[in-house]
């Protein structure tokens, strides 16, 4: 695998890492909207991920592919609404209840520290490259 292919995938992996920061970020942000433009509460979204080959495998000149990763979708979670009885709420139906987003918040923290967590290890392998290429020209001087 060349020097470029790896910094092509984890560069790759920076951005979906961010993107699921980002969609986690918004749904600890809206896990209380109880209304939106569609006058439904708010739905959890998620981050859908795919490999992406960054360089493939060519036998001739010795080449293995690179994996990188791309952000494919970032769809709604069709898990039911949770319910929460408060009558006095201007969204409360006949009994009571509030439907409020799918949202679990601690859940959402536990998935942007994994998302932080892979990003640090990505800039930790760019700079390892960078470290690696740095080197090489030191010793061909």
């Amino acid at each position: 695998m060349s020097l470029s292919a790896a910094l092509k995938a984890s560069a790759s992996a920076l951005d979906a890492e961010r993107a699921r920061l980002e969609v986690a970020v918004s749904n600890i942000a809206n896990a209380e909207s109880t209304r939106g433009a569609d006058g439904n509460p708010y739905r959890r979204r998620d981050v859908v991920l795919a490999p992406n080959t960054v360089e493939t495998f060519d036998a001739a000149l010795g080449r293995a592919g690179a994996i990188g990763v791309q952000v494919t979708n970032i769809v709604e979670d069709q898990a039911p609404f949770r319910k929460r009885y408060e009558p006095g709420h201007p969204d409360a139906d006949a009994e009571g209840f509030v439907q409020v987003p799918n949202v679990d918040v601690p859940e959402e923290m536990v998935d942007m520290v994994g998302a932080a967590r892979a990003y640090q290890a990505n800039i930790t392998a760019i700079n390892v490259i960078r470290d690696t290429v740095q080197k090489s020209l030191e010793l061909g001087k």
